[in-house]
């Protein structure tokens, strides 16, 4: 009902983080997927594989940290200069960092069943090449604007790539795809004209890919001062957002801007030094804003690891879960 825009008893609800030691196998990842569903009671659950699996597809060389306390460690990136791009090579969704995410997927969606909605986590081509050159937002941005030719191919390749292990993902039980645009949709980083132009093609081409198969997909944009009507150029059945970035709209602005359902609502920055009681009041006032209508109570992004389990189960309870 909330992704239709109508109002359900009350809002679907879910949240998402890191668990940086299960990450590096299938099995772990599926499992610890599987016990924080059943414990919190997800109504849906967004699949949080590592995120460096996406440059490791394209030969980015990544370490797990020694205690499974941190985020992996960049040892060795794809593009060290303008000339490397030309060396990003072409690859399908069976490499074994995209094969793991597939394998966890399918483990989970085995394991919960067909009343649990399972998506898979998808980055947008940008999003990878930013991770390519070292996790370095800005000088992928820049990049795209004087590289060229070799970087648009590049795009092109990764993109095919992303289209890939989409399918595969829907393929093995996902309900839809968190895609996920990290930043470049941002005033911060590109003009609306320079992603239209350069950025937004290859996102397209991702998400046509699954569009006809996938009746749960979710656009996230992730970032402060988002061109948010930039969604209205891409195919999705809700869209992600923080509404407590500098300049992003409300819940109900948002809904009202692209006609669509909303995820969101909880501000995953302060979930691990708030209170239980202001994460409640968090979930209370975005069902407010909605009037809980085409709402999917959920954090603006990740929530980190080192949040407290009674501010985890608050989001729960701020629905009536």
């Amino acid at each position: 009902m909330a992704l239709a825009l109508e109002r359900p008893d009350r809002p679907p609800v879910a949240w998402w983080g890191h668990t940086y030691r299960e990450e590096w196998s299938a099995r772990d990842l599926a499992a610890v997927t599987i016990d924080r569903q059943r414990r919190f009671g997800w109504d849906f659950v967004k699949l949080q594989p590592r995120a460096c699996c996406f440059a490791q597809a394209f030969g980015s060389r990544y370490e797990p940290s020694p205690d499974g306390t941190a985020a992996p460690r960049l040892v060795g990136p794809v593009v060290e200069g303008p000339g490397d791009w030309s060396g990003v090579p072409a690859a399908d969704a069976s490499v074994p960092a995209l094969a793991d995410q597939v394998e966890a997927l399918g483990r989970v969606v085995e394991a919960l069943g067909p009343q649990v909605p399972v998506l898979q986590t998808v980055f947008s081509p940008l999003t990878v090449a930013g991770y390519l050159v070292g996790e370095d937002r800005p000088r992928a941005a820049s990049a795209l604007r004087s590289d060229g030719r070799k970087m648009r191919e590049a795009l092109e390749r990764i993109a095919d790539t992303l289209a890939d292990f989409a399918v595969r993902s829907i393929g093995a039980g996902a309900a839809g795809v968190f895609y996920a645009i990290s930043g470049y949709a941002s005033a911060d980083l590109l003009s609306p004209k320079e992603y239209e132009r350069l950025a937004l093609p290859h996102d397209r081409r991702v998400l046509e890919a699954v569009s006809a198969s996938a009746w749960f997909t979710v656009l996230h944009l992730c970032g402060p001062r988002l061109h948010f009507d930039l969604g209205a150029e891409l195919p999705s059945a809700a869209v992600s957002w923080s509404i407590h970035e500098p300049g992003n709209p409300s819940l109900a602005e948002g809904r009202s801007r692209l006609g669509r359902a909303v995820m969101g609502g909880i501000d995953h920055r302060r979930m691990p030094r708030t209170s239980p009681q202001d994460v409640l009041e968090q979930g209370r006032a975005a069902v407010e804003d909605t009037d809980g209508v085409g709402l999917l109570l959920a954090p603006g992004c990740s929530v980190p690891p080192e949040t407290p389990e009674a501010n985890l189960q608050a989001v729960m309870e701020s629905v009536g879960r």
